[in-house]
């Protein structure tokens, strides 16, 4: 297994100016030939990503990928240096720092990598005094960097000089190193794609975070496309489980190769979301031969895992360049998804010609499109720089304008809903307000429900000054006079806890003030008396409901309001939309046809309707009423008695 002493897992990644010997280093350290086309092999050089296991003399051992180092193939370099943990900088003793060294330099730092050793190779080629002064080159190099500290190897692949320091120096690096992420989910970029006859698909990559077993589905981004796994190998041993931090090969089930490609990611089905954009920091390096600064709306490769993609830096706060060694907020704006996450380090290169001019870290995956930050938005940027996702939920609470869920929360705050809910139910503890139970609960500071509280009510008095027979307003229409695009849901949880309070009445869908709607309900309960007595005096052949309001003299809109509360005290008999009945008439007249079905066992449209003494006009719509309330049941051209009277 790719694992350090003590289960740590680790990969090694080499860097430095071609043929400054990291292939043939390789080798001499792991008995493996990285170089696997016979391209490589004829010119000498690394073309594409080569793969070997380093034993160290703990008894551990690490995987090491080696990337190109020619300048045409920085890009295999990035995509190979996106999973390391640990670098091994390859500086040849007769050459000293080159071109590419640098650029791979500039990579190493940007993409975070913590570690680095320098391996001083084809030391048989020089003296010790220039090997000395060369080792003293290099550290200067390296001083008031993040490697500063690197241990320096003086090592001769071709006489053996120094392997077994350079094997003691990596192993003291690796000491300690954990970057894999158990627990999160599973994200393994695809760096090779192919097929073994009788075996299907094979991909390879370092495991980002996460584990995968055979028989797990994988979610291929970007496009979607789900694939099964067949097998797990690490090393070219069959493995059940593979965990974070190891060079993984995956049998893939479901796919072909032209569906799963190298710049790909794998990733447990839904945990990651393709972006065409995202907040970041971002710090520029320049280059030889780039630009001094770096102007907002600069066109730039962005290289991200194993994939590159065209887009445009915009920087924010009203910055209009970066100058060489400067860092800043940015929205990197793309012109293809990428399926990014808070915390993945990336790459910036120029277009042409393609140098590394810098990088940085993700903050934020799904931002809103903005380059001007409010106060908030730039705390918010504050804290998810420095890795606190408490601080980050805070922020983005701080920022909603209305109540939110967990998952919504999350979303703005730029974290994991698990994040987001751990921290709102400490925040709760502290005077943080819930509103509702389980995944739909809404969540406010005390200070914006008060404010939304004020506004709620004053919207209802505005309503009821408006229209003084209405008992209430419609939960849409209430939304739209609140501050804010307020979801249904929030408005829901709003009102339910007015109502909790005695603050709002809610009676049949309406939502009314308990101070301002009782001249309104005055109104609809005399409404419903004049209604009743029509219905009353109407028995078996009432007026249609235009017709019934005409006669009752009451509005047609109360008129509608009144029948429904009088349907809910039982005095009325709704059969449809425009008819009603007086409830001892509609008895009178259901009893009438029950009594002939049980006389008869069947009966006509037109036998029902004489037997109701009724006309056909009220008789239709009665016995499909019958019907649908299980009264009656249509047999041929007959009806029987239906189940709730049989």
């Amino acid at each position: 297994m790719s694992a350090a002493a003590g289960g740590r897992r680790v990969v090694l990644g080499t860097a430095g100016h071609i043929d400054h010997g990291k292939s043939t280093l390789v080798q001499a350290l792991t008995g493996e030939d990285p170089d696997r086309l016979a391209e490589e092999k004829r010119r000498g050089i690394t073309i594409e990503l080569g793969f070997a296991q380093l034993e160290l003399p703990d008894g551990s051992a690490l995987g090491v990928v080696d990337v190109p180092g020619h300048e045409r193939f920085v890009r295999q370099m990035i995509a190979g240096s996106t999973g390391i943990d640990l670098a091994l900088l390859c500086i040849a003793a007769d050459d000293g720092v080159m071109p590419q060294t640098e650029e791979h330099l500039a990579v190493l730092e940007l993409l975070g990598i913590a570690r680095c050793v320098v391996a001083l190779t084809k030391r048989d080629l020089v003296d010790a005094e220039w090997a000395a002064f060369m080792a003293d080159e290099v550290r200067g190099r390296l001083a008031g960097g993040p490697y500063a500290d690197a241990a320096v190897v003086p090592v001769s692949a071709r006489t053996g000089e120094g392997l077994d320091e350079l094997r003691a120096a990596l192993a003291a690096a690796a000491h300690g190193l954990v970057r894999a992420k158990d627990g999160s989910a599973a994200r393994l970029p695809v760096d090779r794609a192919f097929t073994i006859k009788g075996s299907g698909t094979v991909v390879t990559g370092t495991l980002w975070s996460g584990q995968v077993a055979p028989g797990d589905e994988l979610e291929v981004l970007p496009g979607g496309t789900r694939a099964r796994v067949r097998s797990t190998q690490i090393h070219g041993q069959p493995v059940e489980r593979a965990e974070a931090g190891n060079r993984v090969a995956l049998n893939l089930a479901g796919v072909d190769t032209g569906e799963v490609r190298p710049g790909m990611l794998l990733a447990q089905p839904g945990s990651v979301e393709p972006t065409d954009r995202f907040d970041a920091w971002l710090t520029y390096l320049g280059a030889p031969g780039a630009p001094e600064a770096l102007e907002t709306g600069t066109r730039v490769r962005v290289a991200h895992g194993t994939t590159e993609v065209p887009g445009r830096v915009l920087l924010m706060d009203g910055r209009a360049a970066l100058g060489a060694r400067e860092g800043a907020y940015a929205q990197i704006r793309l012109d293809e998804p990428l399926p990014a996450s808070r915390g993945d380090r990336f790459v910036v290169r120029s277009l042409t010609p393609a140098h590394v001019v810098g990088g940085g870290q993700v903050l934020h995956a799904h931002p809103r499109r903005r380059t001007n930050l409010k106060p908030g938005e730039k705390a918010l940027l504050n804290v998810l720089r420095a890795g606190d996702e408490d601080g980050a939920c805070d922020a983005a609470l701080a920022l909603a304008a209305a109540p939110v869920t967990a998952d919504v929360l999350a979303a703005a705050a730029g974290i994991s809903a698990a994040a987001a809910k751990r921290r709102l139910e400490e925040r709760c503890k502290q005077g943080l307000v819930r509103l509702g139970d389980g995944a739909g609960a809404h969540f406010a500071e005390r200070a914006l429900l008060q404010k939304l509280d004020s506004a709620l009510e004053n919207a209802l008095l505005r309503f009821h000054a408006e229209q003084p027979a209405a008992t209430g307003i419609s939960k849409g229409a209430l939304a739209a006079r609140l501050p804010g695009a307020l979801t249904g849901a929030c408005v829901d949880a709003l009102v339910e806890r007015a109502r909790a309070d005695g603050r709002v009445v809610v009676d049949g869908g309406l939502i009314g003030h308990p101070r301002a709607g009782g001249g309104a309900r005055k109104l609809e309960e005399q409404a419903a008396e004049a209604l009743a007595a029509v219905l009353g005096a109407a028995q078996a052949a009432p007026p249609v409901v235009s017709e019934l309001a005409a006669q009752a003299g009451v509005d047609a809109s109360v008129a509608h309001r009144a029948l429904g509360a009088l349907e809910k005290a039982g005095r009325i008999r709704r059969v449809s939309g425009e008819l009603a009945f007086d409830a001892s008439a509609y008895e009178t007249l259901e009893q009438a046809a029950v009594a002939l079905l049980r006389a008869q066992g069947g009966a006509t449209a037109a036998e029902l309707r004489d037997a109701m003494g009724t006309t056909r006009k009220y008789a239709i719509p009665l016995l499909e009423h019958f019907d649908a309330q299980g009264v009656t049941r249509r047999d041929g051209d007959l009806r029987v008695l239906g189940p709730k009277r049989a």
